[in-house]
C-alpha cells in the first residue's frame, strides 16, 4: 500500500485500485479542461485519467478509459514534487493553470494594434509575452482564438483611372455574360523568362530528404511569352518572341486571328501596356473590324484572366526547371501549353462588378 497527500493506492483482491481525492471545485476544473478542444493533448489525458481515478476505478479499467498504459496512470494520479508525491488535481488547478484575467487578455489584444517600442515595424508574440507578462503560447492562444494576425500584411493597390468603375463593370460583364456568337480573350505578356541552367547537378526526391539544387545557375538568355487565353473554353494560344516590342504583338495578334474561327467576333482584354497601344497596332485594328480591345483600368491587372495562368506555369515547369538554351526554355513553354491544352477549363469569373465596386469604400483614398 503506498500513502500519499490526496493520494491512495491500494490492493482491492487481485486488482489494484488509484484513488486520487479530489474537491468538488477541482472536480469542474478538470472536466473543463477534458472539453476544451485548445488545451494541450497531455493536459486532457491527464485530466481524464484523475476524474476516472476520482472515481476509484481499477487501474486497468483507468488505464483502458484513457487508453494509456497502468504506469501512466500512476504516474498521473500521482506527480512527484518537493521531495513526496502529491495529487495531480491540486498541481496548477489540475492540469492546467488558472484562466488569465480578462485585463489581460484585452491587453494582449490592444497591444499588437498599438506602435511598437524601438521603432520595429509590428509587435511579436515574444514581444507581447515580455511586456504582458505571460508566456508566449498564451499570447499565441489568445490570438489564435481572436484571429488576430499581426505578422501577416496584405497589400493593395487602388486605381487611379477615372474611368474604373466602367472598365470593370465592361470587363467583368465579359466574363460573367459573354456576347454570344463571339470570343472572350485575356491577352497578356510575360516578358523576360530566363533560361536558367544549374552549374552543378542536383539530387532527386527520395522519401525522407527532399530534391537539392544549386543556388548559382547559369543564364542562356529570355524570351517573352505572348499568351490569349479564350475563357469561354480555357484553352491557351501561346507564342514565344525574343523581344516585346509592338512589332512582336502584332504578329502574335496575327497568330491568334488565324486560330479563331471565321466570322466570329474577337473581344480581346488587355492592361495598359504602351505596345498594346501603339499606333502601328490601332493600324492593325482598324483592318480587323471583328476585334475589339477592352482595356483594364489603370493598376488592375488582376482582372486579366490570363494572369492566373502565368504563375502556374511557373511554379510547374520553369521554378524548378533547367535549360541549357533559349530552344530548351521555348520547348518546354510550348509543351506546357500543350499539356495545358488537353484538359481544359473554361475560366469562372464570380465576384460582380457591384461587388467589387463596393468594396473601395473600404480603401483609403490615395493622397494627392
Amino acid at each position: 500500500m503506498i500513502h500519499g497527500p490526496g493520494c491512495l493506492c491500494e490492493a482491492v483482491g487481485m486488482a489494484r485500485t488509484v484513488s486520487v481525492i479530489v474537491g468538488a471545485e477541482d472536480l469542474g476544473r478538470l472536466a473543463a479542461v477534458v472539453g476544451d478542444r485548445n488545451r494541450p493533448q497531455k493536459h486532457v489525458q491527464r485530466a481524464w485519467i484523475v476524474l476516472l481515478s476520482a472515481q476509484r476505478l481499477p487501474v486497468l479499467a483507468v488505464a483502458a478509459q484513457a487508453g494509456v498504459s497502468r504506469p501512466s496512470v500512476a504516474v498521473a494520479a500521482a506527480v512527484r514534487g518537493s521531495g513526496r508525491r502529491r495529487p495531480v488535481a491540486r498541481q496548477d488547478a489540475a492540469a492546467g493553470k488558472p484562466p488569465l484575467l480578462a485585463e489581460t487578455v484585452a491587453r494582449v489584444l490592444k497591444l499588437p494594434c498599438t506602435d511598437a517600442p524601438g521603432g520595429a515595424t509590428h509587435w511579436t508574440g515574444r514581444a507581447v509575452a515580455r511586456k504582458v507578462g505571460i508566456s508566449l503560447r498564451a499570447v499565441q492562444r489568445i490570438w489564435a482564438a481572436h484571429r488576430l494576425q499581426p505578422h501577416r500584411l496584405r497589400t493593395f493597390k487602388r486605381s487611379s483611372d477615372p474611368a474604373f468603375a466602367e472598365k470593370v463593370e465592361d470587363i467583368v460583364g465579359l466574363y460573367m455574360n459573354p456576347p454570344r456568337h463571339a470570343v472572350v480573350l485575356s491577352i497578356d505578356e510575360k516578358s523576360q523568362i530566363q533560361a536558367l541552367d544549374r552549374t552543378q547537378p542536383g539530387l532527386p526526391l527520395k522519401p525522407g530528404k527532399c530534391g537539392t539544387m544549386t543556388h548559382d545557375d547559369k543564364r542562356n538568355g529570355t524570351t517573352t511569352l505572348f499568351a490569349a487565353l479564350n475563357v469561354l473554353e480555357g484553352k491557351v494560344v501561346g507564342r514565344c518572341m525574343p523581344r516585346h516590342r509592338h512589332q512582336e504583338f502584332i504578329k502574335f495578334l496575327n497568330a491568334v486571328e488565324r486560330a479563331v474561327p471565321p466570322g466570329k467576333v474577337i473581344h480581346a482584354i488587355l492592361d495598359n501596356y504602351a505596345t498594346h497601344k501603339h499606333p502601328k497596332v490601332q493600324a492593325w485594328l482598324a483592318n480587323h473590324p471583328r476585334w475589339v480591345f477592352h482595356f483594364t483600368p489603370t493598376s488592375a491587372s488582376w482582372l486579366n484572366a490570363v494572369e492566373g495562368f502565368f504563375p502556374i506555369l511557373t511554379r510547374r515547369r520553369l521554378k524548378r526547371g533547367t535549360f541549357k538554351s533559349i530552344a530548351d526554355l521555348q520547348d518546354a513553354i510550348a509543351r506546357h501549353i500543350r499539356d495545358h491544352n488537353k484538359t481544359p477549363r473554361p475560366f469562372v469569373w464570380t465576384k460582380t462588378a457591384k461587388a467589387i465596386l463596393a468594396k473601395l469604400d473600404r480603401l483609403p483614398v490615395p493622397s494627392e
